[in-house]
Parts: C-alpha cells; sequence; structure tokens
C-alpha cells in the first residue's frame, strides 16, 4: 500500500501544492520562489529518502512569510495524510546531525499530539539570502501541528547560521526517515498501548 499525501491550500496570500511519497527514493522538485527555503525542502526530502513536490505561488513582494509559513502547514498536512494509520511504523526517530562547527540532535515521536520543543544558538545572523532565520522555528511549529506529532529539536552550538539550519532539516529528515519506516516485527500492530496514534 502506498504512503502517498497530496495537499492543495490556496488563500488570497499563497497558493500551495505539496505531495510526499514516504516510500520514495529521494527525488525532489521544489519551487517557493524562497531559494534558501527550497534548499532545505530538498535536504528534508533527499535525506528522508520521501519524493517531494512542492510547488509555492505567494506573496512575496510582501515579504517571504506567508509563503515560507503556508508551505510548511501543506507540509505538514500532507505527511500526515500519507502517514495514514500508522500500523506497523517504528513511530520514534532520532538522528544527530554535524555540519562543521554546528550540530543538530532531533527526536520525534508520530504521536497524533502536536507539541515541539526547538532551541537553537542565540543571536544568529537575521537572514541567509531572503530567508528569515526567526522562521526556522516557525516552520517546525507549522509542520508540527499540521503532521500532528512531537517534534524535539536542540542545536547545542553553531556559529554559522546557514549550517546552523542547515543541520536541523538534515536531522529531522533522519529522524522522520525512522520513524516512518516500517518495523518487520510489528506487522498489522500500532505501536501504542492506546491501540490508536
Amino acid at each position: 500500500m502506498s504512503r502517498v499525501g497530496r495537499v492543495e491550500r490556496t488563500t488570497k496570500e499563497t497558493s500551495v501544492l505539496v505531495e510526499i511519497d514516504l516510500d520514495g527514493t529521494g527525488q525532489v522538485d521544489v519551487s517557493t520562489g524562497v531559494g534558501f527555503y527550497d534548499h532545505m525542502l530538498d535536504q528534508l526530502g533527499r535525506h528522508g529518502l520521501f519524493d517531494l513536490t512542492v510547488k509555492t505561488d505567494g506573496d512575496l513582494h510582501i515579504d517571504t512569510h506567508h509563503t515560507i509559513e503556508d508551505t510548511a502547514l501543506a507540509l505538514g498536512a500532507a505527511f500526515k495524510q500519507a502517514l495514514g494509520d500508522k500500523v506497523g511504523i517504528y513511530r520514534f526517530g532520532n538522528c544527530t546531525v554535524p555540519l562543521d562547527e554546528s550540530l543538530a540532535q532531533v527526536t520525534v515521536d508520530l504521536s497524533g499530539r502536536p507539541y515541539l520543543v526547538h532551541t537553537e544558538p542565540e543571536n544568529m545572523a537575521p537572514m541567509i539570502g531572503t530567508y528569515d532565520t526567526t522562521m526556522t522555528r516557525h516552520i517546525l511549529e507549522s509542520f508540527v501541528a499540521q503532521a500532528q506529532i512531537a517534534l524535539h529539536v536542540h542545536v547545542p552550538y553553531g556559529r554559522n547560521a546557514h549550517h546552523i539550519v542547515e543541520c536541523q532539516f538534515k536531522a529531522l529528515a533522519r529522524a522522520l526517515r525512522y520513524a516512518c519506516e516500517r518495523d518487520a516485527r510489528a506487522a498489522g500492530i500500532i505501536p501504542s498501548t492506546k491501540g490508536a496514534l
């Protein structure tokens, strides 16, 4: 059974299409109009081995906020849709990823309950190209709210803003990949004592 999610989201501010295949090979086709964000979504697909298509047309004449936020909301909704009933998955995943001087530690629980804990170094450069670095937390908040997962992201140290953000996306990709994987020993089982996730 394929695990594919497809979400279209249209408002007066943005038009977003997201398609994700959790059992893909990391084929990515992303265009949001925000170059660094495209780069981060590319990391998410490639390191998660998710086939990912993202097409966003947003009000970039104002700023990048709506484009980034609405893309993250649609991505979270598509991810939740693709997960389906979560039967037979590992449910939990974690990964630590270094990128030169920066380190990101990510732990995820595909719990059905949205919760985010996020820490990263203070006094980061405010911008990476047209990407506002304060948006990283908001991307994660938006994704978590729609995907309905618990996510802990911790960057204990780092200097370069590009590295600090990128290692978070790489670690997130791997943690999600591991959590989504099917557990051969748990075929047909929902990984919860409640009987539902």
